[in-house]
């Protein structure tokens, strides 16, 4: 039987236990009773521990206990993970735990967690939106994606905020039993057949300054008015009223990215929507959208969220469009 270790913590989100454990559960409907999953909930004692919510989950062994070896070993994540010094015990068992299973990694700012075991250096991983900058801050060598709702580096798996667990899940039993048992599954969960791992987490709209008066505020509200144009940092300091200098460096101070980042992230978010959205053709899109060809806008998609705008189209186009 394939097993799987999930590690829990007090103020653990409840979350993202559940959804991969139900993901997991629930596929064992579909498998023989030889390939089914063995889960297992490691924490600091095989006690219970309340959960951000209030609620108790119940750790079936210690991470003392836990030294045998897994198929796949994750770590839940926690709204205190980003900001609490690490816990020196779940530390030592993720690094252990790494070096013997096939699959290890996270659920939202479970990736913090991961930092501390020395597990995300040079690889490429995601976390909540929220979180992604403090993480790239707190470990300067991993590689961190803003806009991934899960992604794969080897071994290692990382997932967005909250409900991207059951994504990640929904991947990794695809991975073991195929797309046919995962789409049962999100049946019969209700949920999206499987959102794949480039689905974008992020909007620009999300780092609005606070302060919409403000330059910034007023040179990306131009940008979404004006997606389909040449958009030249030149020009955007025009908007602002500021020199080209002063303007990219208050713009990089307020927004936290360059002007060029946060103009090639408006165009995919909205060639994201008009392709969920949209019977339109995929070379008008890419026009309407700034990006001026098909083939820039497939190179940046493939960049940015790892599918070509056709399969971004075929994934995650609204179901009752006609």
């Amino acid at each position: 039987m394939p097993t799987v270790a999930l590690a829990i913590f007090p103020g653990v989100q409840a979350l993202d236990v559940a959804g991969p454990v139900d993901v997991f559960a629930e596929a064992n409907m579909f498998v023989p009773a030889a390939d089914a999953y063995a889960i297992t909930l490691v924490g600091p004692e095989a006690l219970a521990v309340r959960a951000s919510n209030g609620t108790r989950l119940l750790a079936d062994v210690s991470w003392h206990e836990a030294r045998g070896r897994y198929d796949t070993a994750l770590v839940a994540g926690g709204p205190g993970l980003p900001f609490d010094e690490p816990d020196p015990d779940l530390t030592a068992w993720l690094a252990d735990v790494a070096a013997k299973c096939e699959r290890y990694g996270s659920i939202c700012t479970g990736a913090f967690a991961l930092g501390h075991a020395g597990l995300l250096d040079g690889r490429g991983v995601t976390t909540h939106w929220q979180n992604a900058p403090r993480l790239a801050e707190r470990f300067p060598r991993a590689r961190v994606e803003l806009d991934r709702i899960y992604m794969r580096d080897g071994r290692l798996v990382t997932s967005a905020g909250v409900t991207a667990g059951i994504d990640v899940a929904l991947a990794l039993v695809a991975e073991d039993h195929g797309p046919r048992v995962a789409l049962a599954v999100a049946k019969r969960l209700v949920v999206f057949a499987q959102r794949r791992g480039g689905q974008s987490q992020f909007s620009p709209y999300l780092s609005a300054p606070a302060d919409e008066t403000s330059p910034v505020a007023k040179v990306q509200g131009y940008v979404m008015e004006h997606i389909g144009e040449r958009l030249a940092v030149s020009q955007l300091a025009k908007v602002a009223g500021m020199s080209e200098r002063n303007f990219a460096r208050a713009f990089v101070q307020l927004a936290q990215m360059t002007p060029h980042e946060f103009v090639e992230r408006a165009r995919v978010d909205a060639a994201r929507n008009a392709l969920e959205s949209t019977d339109t053709p995929l070379k008008t899109v890419a026009y309407e959208c700034g990006f001026g060809t098909a083939d820039r806008m497939r190179l940046v998609f493939m960049r940015r969220l790892g599918v070509s705008p056709n399969d971004y189209r075929l994934s995650f186009r609204t179901r009752f469009s006609k």
